[in-house]
């Protein structure tokens, strides 16, 4: 066996969606304006929660937190590749991409984790309702985002302290447009079987957990909607659950999909494609879909507005 030139590099390649220069001006436009619909749409679910007293309710701080999470996700990642697509330079340092790896799983983990507790939250107003302000009380709501921060806060640690341990090749070229886990461990030099088995098992666990989590929560909602003898109360009941059963959807959905192409052997860049979906794409439409059929979001952002 030829021995291989393990080193501790100081910085990282990031080859985005496409080598091809004269596709980079094609890529910077459009996702600088994702970037800032993202971060402006989320902005404004934020300050209308804040600003009317009527949305001072468990389901708006939820939806509050979602918003600054999204777009701490997009803002962790979005920046450094449209500075990258502008200025020609694929180039990250060592440290830079771990610390970004590490924001990064911390927002997404904490995403999810927010999304279970709104399920939660749904679950106890529609099969629990004259308990719902005792269950749900401002010091319950924040204990459960305090316990979601705490577990992300954790899992992200270990991984990057993990990734830490790991020695790479002297030229390490990453086919994604972002520092991530998966694509990391596979390019390390040196023995990332344990680096895998935790990254799968925490994978399985912080992943499955919630979506299971959710699922239940949504059986008990549906048995107690079909329970409600007039449809007006079955309709009411529906369209509270309808925007956040749509963003749960696009979440995972578009997970599975970055799961799926980041398993396909025969395009490196399609795991870097794929992943659009969950970082840049979801966050710009949660406030599209929380917003259009909300009438209390839309009271709230029409007073921002004439203020």
């Amino acid at each position: 066996m030829v021995p291989r030139n393990l080193t501790h590099v100081s910085e990282f390649l990031l080859l985005g969606f496409s080598e091809e220069p004269e596709l980079q001006p094609l890529i910077f436009g459009p996702f600088l304006s994702l970037y800032l619909i993202t971060v402006f749409g989320n902005l404004l679910i934020i300050l209308a929660v804040s600003s009317d007293p009527h949305l001072h309710t468990p389901m708006y701080f939820l939806l509050s937190n979602l918003s600054f999470v999204d777009i701490c996700i997009t803002s962790t990642i979005t920046p450094k590749m449209l500075c990258n697509t502008q200025t020609q330079s694929h180039i990250i340092t060592y440290e830079g991409c771990m610390i970004q790896m590490y924001f990064f799983m911390l927002f997404a983990g904490l995403d999810d984790f927010l999304l279970t507790v709104m399920a939660y939250d749904r679950f106890v107003a529609i099969c629990h309702p004259l308990h719902y302000t005792v269950i749900m009380n401002p010091q319950h709501c924040g204990i459960l985002v305090l316990v979601s921060c705490i577990i992300s806060v954790l899992h992200s640690l270990l991984e990057t302290l993990m990734v830490l341990t790991l020695s790479f090749c002297r030229e390490v070229e990453i086919p994604h447009y972002f520092c991530e886990l998966k694509q990391l461990i596979q390019l390390a030099c040196s023995n990332n079987f344990l680096n895998e088995l935790v990254m799968n098992c925490a994978a399985g666990l912080l992943g499955g957990v919630p979506l299971a989590a959710i699922l239940y929560t949504y059986c008990k909602i549906a048995s107690s909607i079909c329970r409600i003898s007039s449809a007006q109360g079955k309709y009411k009941a529906f369209s509270t659950c309808a925007s956040h059963l749509s963003v749960v959807f696009l979440f995972y959905c578009t997970c599975l999909g970055v799961y799926l192409s980041s398993a396909a052997p025969h395009n490196p860049h399609s795991s870097a494609t794929a992943s659009v979906m969950y970082t840049m794409v979801t966050p710009m439409l949660n406030p599209f879909i929380y917003s259009l059929r909300n009438r209390d979001i839309k009271r709230a952002l029409r007073a921002l507005f004439q203020l």
